[in-house]
């Protein structure tokens, strides 16, 4: 009675364990939890995204890519780099190059460290991390762009994250690369001049002369 696809699963990974030793039945070790969590069974993340011709020339037909209980700007970040990456196969031009440059575009979304789990072979230690349970998050998802003005060029966004004034963001959208961009103005919706925008789903309007389209994402680098 519990739906996978609604977030809602019963896998290996939802139930509570014991350890017990293989020649000492009945006798338990505790898992405990201290400041920096537990980690049994904590995987890296599989990522196979600079596999894709073996995986194509194997004969696999389609990825499933995790989307459930992720953020649209995770979903968006890796389901655009995977599409692109199967592309420039069929394209004739993914190499190491193409590999390495959408590699890096899913590291701007949320994510562990990386392992190729069992495609070479048997997974082994090193597919887990035993020094802490959280995420590495080198980008924020500051916007989504609404519309553009081609005329004004003028590009209306609505806030997911805080921005100022001066940030230098990256945006994207279904296009093989990303545009870099510095905000050197911005208005509210009543066109008055502001310094940041910290207001849930806030509307902004910044004047960019790049031609944008309704659902691009504006992301921040954070700074280290």
């Amino acid at each position: 009675g519990r739906d996978a696809n609604r977030g809602d699963c019963a896998h290996a990974c939802r139930w509570k364990y014991a350890l017990q030793e293989e020649k000492r039945p009945g006798e338990y070790y505790p898992i405990g939890e201290d400041e920096n969590g537990t980690f049994i069974m904590n995987s890296k993340d599989l990522c196979l995204i600079d596999e894709i011709d073996k995986l194509i020339e194997a004969g696999v037909d389609s990825f499933k890519i995790e989307g459930r209980m992720k953020t649209v700007f995770y979903v968006a970040t890796v389901i655009r780099s995977y599409r692109q990456a199967i592309d420039a196969y069929y394209n004739g031009v993914y190499n190491k190059e193409i590999a390495k440059k959408y590699m890096d575009e899913i590291k701007k979304a949320s994510h562990r460290h990386f392992t190729k789990g069992f495609f070479y072979n048997k997974a082994d230690s090193s597919s887990q991390i035993y020094e802490n349970s959280s995420y590495i998050r080198n980008y924020d998802f500051i916007a989504v762009v609404l519309d553009y003005d081609k005329e004004n060029k003028i590009a209306k966004l609505e806030e997911r994250n805080r921005f100022v004034l001066g940030d230098e963001v990256e945006i994207f959208g279904d296009s093989p690369d990303f545009i870099k961009f510095k905000i050197e103005n911005m208005k509210d919706s009543k066109g008055n001049d502001i310094e940041v925008a910290n207001k849930a789903k806030q509307i902004v309007y910044i004047k960019i002369d790049h031609d944008l389209k309704k659902g691009d994402m504006v992301r921040r680098k954070i700074d280290e």
